[in-house]
């Protein structure tokens, strides 16, 4: 497509000359493409964003979401705009900006619209909504995800750079996987919920969707302002995006505690995310999952349910009727509950949070499936309960334990369906998180949502010059393939995709495994070669190039773009027995064809 919203190409395009009109021209256009009446339960006139825009003024590189177009979920108040929580008896007009609508705006993000949602927040299918049910961007048979349906499918289809949800058990997150974009459920307390109506407050947050993990990390930077009129709220750091850590240690569920619900293509899809994670140097350790399993079922089964009881108390006893049967099923088990649940609910948290934490000694992070599986609208029209269940398996424990997540793409599973992936970790550690989400973002041909459009690397490269040395890889240390790891573990990060000048030729060397090419600079009668360009320490260098066996050297690789950096080469003499691949433009071609 043309229009990708991602803050990268907006700033290159509006830095260009793009005018903000013309991007909210855009967002109007892809509205009606799309087609799909029930993402949004308020859409603002579009001569109100453009004046909005106007207003802008010229583009002001300073502001870090100038022109930047976002929706929020209608659980979260917009000055003069109605705010439904997805059930029209509770509707009311919001006399100010939820405070982190207003962050984002003063920023110089531009409000489209509010997005459509499991009424009172409480699902995570996205089809308990009296205004409609969102098509899922991917698949529309697939439910959607709740409860921030809306949010999920508007970002997905590319119709705004971001949005907001909200997330108790996994509403950030699960639209996130059955959409194929970015989910980042913050740390408890980073972003303020003045503003917000709330599910079970003591648990919850707003969330960010997004195209890539830079996009929702950077726009969580600007977000996480601390608001002391919001009682739950803590300082919580936002540091600059930086590098995944050498060798993390990363904890994975176990054989035993893995649930997938008898889907098997959806096990082979986490194994092989497992697998990059391994190949990019991480070590990976097998943990039991189950008192984490433990912690999730607490969310509905425990008392923690009376918490979305206070937000429609009022409601229940005047007009139960306006609330959805399965939403009053829900709520209305905190009837029978007491002060001493709520507190035997406590100590068991307590209780079971120690267990898990003795998993989680040492680790990192943990990696999880996003969802154990896949749900159709028909599956929840036949059972509007056990599916929604089952789609927080890995998400519901997590904020009951004060921890940040993301979920984040991985390839597609081999049915074609997406491939996700939640990385999570202690509280304040949203920046580790963003950052190991590269692993998995820059791995097989990754598509942005349902955009069509491929995901960039990213954005600002590390500046190092002083303590990195540019290295060319063209073979088995791209990212990806077998030798990649071994760079990584020596520290070094990728920097950009490039080609050689067209006067390369390359081949396939015999022997391995690993298969590996050899460059050889023969000036007439070359080609282009498309290589990867890495910064490794310069204190790794001479380990590096111990491990490097003949006849493969290091020396200097002439750029197209007019860069001379360190990059393998052969000795001519060993290309006799080896077969030419040049036609192919780059090894991963001739991985390809071979199959």
């Amino acid at each position: 497509m043309d229009f990708v919203p991602t803050l990268p190409w907006l700033r290159r395009a509006y830095g260009d000359g793009l005018s903000v009109s013309d991007v909210v021209e855009k967002v109007y256009d892809r509205i009606a493409e799309i087609g799909d009446p029930a993402i949004f339960i308020s859409l603002r006139d579009k001569a109100e964003v453009l004046a909005d825009g106007q207003a802008l003024g010229d583009f002001d590189p300073d502001l870090p979401l100038w022109g930047v177009p976002f929706v929020v979920k209608d659980n979260i108040d917009v000055a003069g705009m109605v705010t439904t929580a997805a059930c029209p008896a509770y509707a009311y007009t919001a006399d100010a900006d939820a405070h982190v609508v207003a962050q984002l705006r003063a920023a110089g993000a531009l409000l489209i619209g509010k997005t459509n949602l499991d009424q009172f927040a409480t699902g995570l299918v996205g089809v308990r909504s009296p205004y409609g049910v969102p098509r899922n961007a991917i698949d529309p048979d697939i439910v959607p995800g709740g409860s921030s349906s809306g949010s999920g499918v508007a970002v997905a289809h590319g119709i705004v750079t971001f949005s907001l949800g909200t997330d108790t058990a996994g509403s950030g997150r699960v639209p996130a996987a059955l959409n194929n974009i970015v989910g980042l459920k913050p740390t408890l307390g980073a972003l303020s919920a003045r503003g917000v109506v709330p599910a079970c407050r003591s648990v919850e947050t707003v969330s960010i969707f997004a195209l890539s993990a830079e996009d929702a990390y950077r726009v969580f930077q600007v977000a996480a302002d601390y608001d002391p009129g919001d009682a739950f709220a803590r300082p919580v750091a936002a540091p600059d995006l930086a590098r995944a850590p050498i060798a993390p240690v990363v904890g994975v569920p176990d054989a035993a505690s893995r649930e997938f619900f008898g889907d098997a293509v959806q096990a082979q899809a986490f194994d092989e995310g497992v697998a990059l994670l391994r190949a990019s140097g991480a070590e990976v350790r097998e943990i039991d999952l189950n008192p984490f399993y433990q912690v999730a079922e607490m969310l509905y089964e425990g008392a923690w349910v009376a918490e979305r009881h206070t937000v429609i108390e009022d409601l229940l006893r005047r007009d139960p009727e306006a609330i959805l049967p399965v939403t009053r099923a829900i709520i209305g088990r905190a009837e029978g509950m007491s002060a001493a649940d709520a507190f035997r609910g406590i100590y068991r948290l307590k209780e079971l949070s120690r267990l898990a934490e003795a998993q989680m000694a040492g680790l990192d992070l943990l990696c999880v499936p996003s969802i154990p599986t896949f749900y159709s609208c028909a599956d929840l029209e036949a059972d509007p309960v056990t599916p929604n269940s089952r789609l927080g398996t890995y998400t519901n424990f997590v904020n009951l334990m004060d921890m940040c997540a993301l979920a984040v793409p991985t390839p597609a599973r081999a049915d074609g369906r997406p491939g996700s992936v939640t990385l999570i970790a202690k509280a304040g550690q949203d920046g580790l998180l963003a950052a190991m989400a590269e692993t998995f973002e820059m791995a097989g041909d990754r598509t942005l949502g349902a955009t069509g459009a491929m995901r960039e690397s990213r954005s600002e490269p590390l500046d190092c010059a002083s303590t990195h040395l540019q290295i060319a890889v063209c073979g088995a240390h791209m990212s990806g393939l077998p030798l990649n790891g071994d760079m990584k573990r020596l520290g070094a990060v990728f920097q950009r995709e490039a080609e050689t000048l067209p006067e390369y030729r390359l081949f396939a060397l015999p022997g391995g495994p690993p298969e590996r090419p050899g460059l050889v600079r023969v000036g007439d009668g070359g080609s282009a070669i498309a290589v990867e360009v890495w910064a490794m320490p310069r204190d790794s260098v001479g380990d590096f190039l111990a491990s490097i066996p003949a006849p493969l050297s290091l020396g200097r690789v002439a750029l197209d773009d007019g860069a001379q950096v360190t990059g393998f080469l052969c000795e001519a003499w060993a290309v006799n027995q080896a077969r030419d691949i040049t036609d192919l433009g780059g090894w991963r071609s001739y991985l390809a064809q071979a199959g």
